[in-house]
């Protein structure tokens, strides 16, 4: 997922960026109000986590406004204001949920997962299969033929993309913005790089390879 996290606790959005990149998504950090207003409006995201409390403009005001946009993404609200009338106003100013700080990662992030399924049921599948590889999205695994096969976060990131799109030509383009969060060409083997470690891992000591180069093109994941 694509996320946009307002947040001013520099230490708070550090970690949380950190760890929510470890579970294989795309974090942008906004540190205050009307920067975070400018990305919402700026750039398409899955979940957007907005503190309420913050400086230049507060949560909530971002809130309303992006709803008065009938812009319709997903919104977590952090709030150290845990009362029930604190909750109560950012439901109704058009937060999705609420949760108090402290919080708990393994909760924040099983409450956006919650959030992107009910927002894009075309997303909904948290399980992927392309022949007798399979990956599962929320236990965070990739299997072959029965045996587990172990990868580092943008590799997982970039096979989840690969086989959401199965059969379909993936693009260097399409790559570089979706799994990198690059809106350019960098100019480097990164993509290749990447590609040959995912199909070593996957491909080798199989007859039947999964991952294809489409030269000229892209590459595609198919039996």
């Amino acid at each position: 997922m694509k996320i946009l996290l307002v947040e001013d606790d520099t230490e708070a959005a550090k970690y949380l960026v950190q760890a929510l990149d470890e579970a294989g998504h795309v974090t942008h950090h906004a540190a205050d109000g009307e920067t975070g207003m400018a990305m919402a409006e700026g750039m398409d995201y899955d979940v957007m986590i907005i503190d309420r409390m913050l400086p230049r403009r507060d949560g909530l005001s971002i809130i309303e406004s992006l709803r008065a946009q009938n812009d319709n993404t997903p919104v977590l609200i952090l709030s150290a204001l845990g009362e029930v009338d604190d909750r109560v106003s950012g439901l109704r100013a058009g937060g999705d949920d609420y949760l108090t700080k402290p919080y708990a990662f393994t909760e924040l992030l099983a409450r956006i997962e919650v959030l992107a399924r009910r927002a894009n049921p075309a997303e909904a599948d948290t399980k992927y299969a392309v022949g007798d590889l399979t990956l599962d999205r929320l236990a965070r695994t990739v299997d072959r033929a029965g045996e587990n096969i172990l990868l580092q976060p943008r590799e997982f990131r970039l096979l989840e993309y690969l086989m959401r799109h199965a059969g379909q030509v993936v693009t260097r383009t399409m790559l570089l913005e979706n799994v990198w969060d690059y809106h350019f060409d960098p100019q480097t083997n990164v993509i290749d790089v990447h590609m040959s470690r995912l199909r070593a891992k996957i491909d080798r000591g199989h007859d039947n390879p999964l991952l294809h180069t489409i030269r000229g093109a892209g590459y595609m994941i198919r039996e």
